[in-house]
This record gives structure tokens, C-alpha cells and sequence, in this order.
């Protein structure tokens, strides 16, 4: 065997690494998502064969969710978040424990949905030929907001960042939310709130005429992104009228408070059911805008 060949990772061990770097970014992954994300092409039961080693190790646990098939949600040990605390591709990026498998079920119902959503755009971007990957969805996200005597933080369910490649390149970000309809749909609706509430934030600097004063001038969200992401609103978890009503409540929102609706004549705000998402890909006429017509449009077209 060359120096060369020795040196260079098995193919496992790539796997293998990749794998808990997912486990990593997104918190909690049954074992069907790790496989989507990692090795679609190949049979699904190979990436129990990636898993093994990380079990062995005392890097990754599970749990066992509840219904028919008895699903297997994978998530960090203490050690797990050790070791990937240093790597370049979750720099940055903080690793969450899970302290016990009672608590990544409590948390698995929100944190898969999430995921599911995730899946639908990284399927349709592998067939339209865009840049989109697994790692390219952070979840839960968390901005400060102006200390104006409400929240004052805004988290995300996720940001996305993804890269159109045809017929020209163009590169979107998007704020994405996860809805299962078990808060109120005005309390969703607030949400947009807290997003236009952000965007119009600037902090306020300590100490006056210093090059830190001027830095501290621009709005909050440029020191993290070159363009106000859009947001976008996936609902589930209730049938469909109602989970058309909620979308009405989001549009009723943009309309009805002055500060949402000089946010969404700046940044493209729209919403989808999930299940139409995973049956016809992010690119389809699936959005609802919530500013303007109800025309539906893809998520680049609001």
C-alpha cells in the first residue's frame, strides 16, 4: 500500500464523519434522514453499517419514536459534541446535547419537521442541479432585538442558504419557520414581528466617536448577511382549511401592522402547507405571498 493510499480516509470513514456532522447541525436525525442526506443512491441499510462505529465510540445515542415503524432518532453524547467542536464545517455553529433519550423524544416531533422540510428543498435542488447541502440549513438560529420591552431575541427554526444555479447564478437566504399548529395563529403571526422588528435594528453603541461607534451604526442584520433573508412559513399538523386560515392570519398581519407591512414591501414573505412542499419541491407554485395577491409562486419568485 502507497503513503498516499494510507494517508487518504476510507470511504466509511468519511461517511462516518459526515454522518456526525449532521447528527451535530441538526440536533436530532432518524436514521431514514441521515440517509437521504448522506448516501441516497446506495441501499438504506449501508448507513447503519456508517452508524455503528459512532455507537460504539460513545459519540452518538438513540431513541426509539413511538407509531408503527418504530423509528430510530439519532442525536450527541457529551463526548460526540467534544469532538466535533473544532470542525471547520460547524464553525461557529454550537453543539446542542441531548441530555437523555427521553428528552430527544419530547424534542423530536418539531426538530423532524424541520427536517422534512429540509429534505424537500435538498431532493429538489440534486435534480434542478443547484447548490444546496446538507449542511446548508442551520436550525435555530437566535438574533438579538432592540430592547424596546418585548422579546428580546429572535430565534429561527432554521436559515437556509441556497445557490440557483441556471439560467443564472443568484444565491438566497431564507429565514424558514416551522408550524405544527400547536400554538395559536396569532402567536405565529407575531412572529413576523419579531423578523420586522429585526430588520429595522441598530445597536446602539457604547461609547461615542470610535471606529467601534461606526461599525455599531449599521443595521443589526448586515453584520451577518449581505441581503435580508425572505421568510418563509411551512405549516402542518392540521388539516387543511385550518392550516389556510393560519396562512390568512399571517397575510392579515402584513397588512394590518404598519411596522410588518414596511418590512414585506422589502423582504419577500411567504407561506406553504408541508406536505405540498414534499410532494411538489420548493420550486413550484406552492407559496402563498404574504403581501399582495394570493397567486401562488416558488419560494424565488415571492
Amino acid at each position: 500500500m502507497t503513503t498516499d493510499a494510507m494517508t487518504q480516509p476510507s470511504t466509511a470513514d468519511s461517511h462516518a464523519h459526515r454522518a456526525l456532522a449532521l447528527i451535530a447541525q441538526h440536533r436530532l436525525l432518524t436514521t431514514t434522514q441521515i440517509h437521504q442526506m448522506l448516501t441516497p443512491n446506495t441501499p438504506p441499510r449501508k448507513i447503519h453499517k456508517e452508524l455503528a462505529p459512532l455507537r460504539e465510540e460513545g459519540l452518538i445515542s438513540h431513541t426509539v419514536l413511538g407509531g408503527s415503524h418504530r423509528l430510530q432518532a439519532h442525536f450527541l453524547t457529551p463526548a460526540g459534541a467534544q469532538a466535533v467542536q473544532d470542525w471547520p464545517e460547524l464553525r461557529g455553529r454550537s453543539a446542542t446535547v441531548i441530555q437523555s433519550p427521553a428528552a430527544a423524544r419530547l424534542r423530536a416531533a418539531h426538530t423532524l419537521t424541520g427536517v422534512r422540510a429540509h429534505l424537500a428543498f435538498l431532493a429538489d435542488a440534486r435534480v434542478r442541479g443547484d447548490e444546496y447541502e446538507p449542511l446548508d440549513w442551520v436550525p435555530e438560529v437566535t438574533h438579538r432585538l432592540p430592547d424596546t420591552g418585548g422579546e428580546d431575541r429572535l430565534i429561527a427554526d432554521a436559515v437556509l442558504h441556497y445557490t440557483v444555479t441556471q439560467p443564472r447564478r443568484r444565491q438566497y437566504r431564507a429565514f424558514v419557520e416551522i408550524d405544527r399548529a400547536t400554538m395559536s395563529s396569532e402567536r405565529l403571526a407575531r412572529k413576523l414581528i419579531s423578523y420586522a422588528r429585526f430588520h429595522d435594528y441598530t445597536p446602539q453603541p457604547a461609547r461615542r466617536g470610535t471606529v467601534a461607534d461606526q461599525g455599531a451604526a449599521m443595521l443589526a442584520w448586515q453584520r451577518f448577511y449581505p441581503r435580508f433573508p425572505r421568510v418563509l412559513f411551512v405549516l402542518t399538523g392540521a388539516p387543511r382549511p385550518t392550516l389556510t386560515n393560519r396562512i390568512t392570519d399571517l397575510r392579515h398581519m402584513a397588512t394590518d401592522h404598519d411596522l410588518v407591512t414596511r418590512f414585506g414591501a422589502s423582504v419577500p414573505l411567504g407561506a406553504t402547507i408541508l406536505e405540498d412542499l414534499e410532494a411538489e419541491g420548493p420550486h413550484a407554485k406552492i407559496w402563498t405571498p404574504l403581501t399582495g395577491d394570493r397567486e401562488p409562486r416558488g419560494w424565488t419568485e415571492l
